[in-house]
């Protein structure tokens, strides 16, 4: 079993990218709190950002967290420190949840993150620097027509950026009727999803994103995702259906949209032919970890494939207490993702 990478503070939801041929995480930051367990996730009361790096993946176990600027071997993980804190954020209440990170056309790089309005509703900021590892800039609003959790953002080949986002019960993609959000339904702000013969299930989001960065340059959008009939899966369908942590990452013109299912606690992967979708099912790529959420991100660097993801082995078991880790992944002849190197 892979070793945390972190382990002086409580690292989640890693969202890892390859940066001028070094590797970033920008995770959640865990902390101590004696807020009680619950469906709509209050005890994840995170109040800032670190961001990580490091040359390459380490080759064995335990923490090597090194002070900002220093390395010791070239796999050590450097902690640069606080990247943008609650305080930092003006229509910010309380609650930084998963973030993530693009670099721009203009080359600085923009975070992108999730948090509590002042009235309680999820919205999805921008932040901006002009180096990887930050410190970052917010901008005064949450970006317009934004809603839900988890923003992942892509930038395809063709330089065009898209941001993917949503989660159900605590992420309260369910309060909201149509595609583009629009009015939000407060009776449904809990552990409430559709349920029963012949529904569907709730659907993530996607939306191009402007040439600078800070907004929708189309519509917000569901990402409908199938089974090999090209039928949407089922809301009662738990092991395979949405339920928060979209990522998008593409291989050989192949778009892979991973998530969890939440409550079954998988993640997932569906394969489509546009950064739209549709996407069809394709199957696990990781089985239950000790903690009650799973939340990941998959990246290339320097010719292999990684999985990053979190469990709450460090905390024993403590679930608002996770660690970020790491697996080589790889795929078949086919292009479907592999948990063990093909012969």
């Amino acid at each position: 079993m892979p070793s945390p990478l972190i382990t002086h503070i409580y690292t989640a939801d890693p969202s890892a990218h390859s940066f001028n041929d070094r590797l970033y995480i920008y995770p959640s930051h865990d902390r101590e709190t004696s807020i009680k367990f619950n469906d709509r996730g209050d005890q994840y009361d995170m109040v800032d950002y670190h961001v990580f790096s490091m040359d390459d993946i380490p080759s064995e176990g335990g923490s090597q967290v090194g002070v900002d600027g220093v390395e010791k071997r070239s796999q050590e993980v450097v902690d640069h420190g606080i990247a943008l804190k609650v305080e930092d954020v003006s229509w910010v209440s309380k609650q930084l949840w998963a973030p993530d990170c693009a670099r721009g056309k203009d080359g600085r790089w923009y975070l992108y993150f999730p948090a509590r309005d002042k009235e309680g509703i999820f919205r999805i900021g921008v932040a901006v620097s002009s180096k990887p590892e930050g410190p970052f800039t917010p901008d005064p609003l949450p970006i317009p027509g934004s809603f839900s959790i988890d923003p992942a953002s892509f930038v395809d080949t063709d330089g065009k950026s898209y941001l993917y986002f949503g989660g159900i019960w605590g992420g309260q993609l369910q309060c909201y009727s149509t595609p583009e959000g629009g009015i939000f339904d407060s009776t449904k702000d809990g552990p409430y999803e559709p349920s029963g013969p012949g529904v569907t299930a709730l659907l993530p989001r996607v939306a191009q994103l402007s040439t600078d960065m800070h907004t929708f340059e189309t519509p917000v959008r569901d990402i409908q995702i199938v089974d090999d009939d090209g039928k949407l899966l089922a809301a009662d369908d738990h092991d395979r259906r949405f339920f928060e942590a979209a990522w998008m990452h593409k291989r050989n013109d192949i778009y892979y949209f991973s998530y969890s299912t939440g409550d079954t606690h998988l993640l997932v992967y569906a394969t489509g032919n546009s950064p739209f979708g549709p996407f069809t099912f394709k199957g696990k790529i990781l089985d239950p970890v000790l903690g009650w959420t799973t939340h990941h991100s998959i990246v290339q660097h320097r010719g292999k494939w990684y999985l990053f993801y979190h469990d709450c082995e460090l905390s024993n078991g403590v679930d608002h207490l996770r660690s970020v880790k790491v697996r080589e992944i790889w795929y078949d002849d086919k292009g479907d993702i592999v948990s063990q190197k093909p012969e």
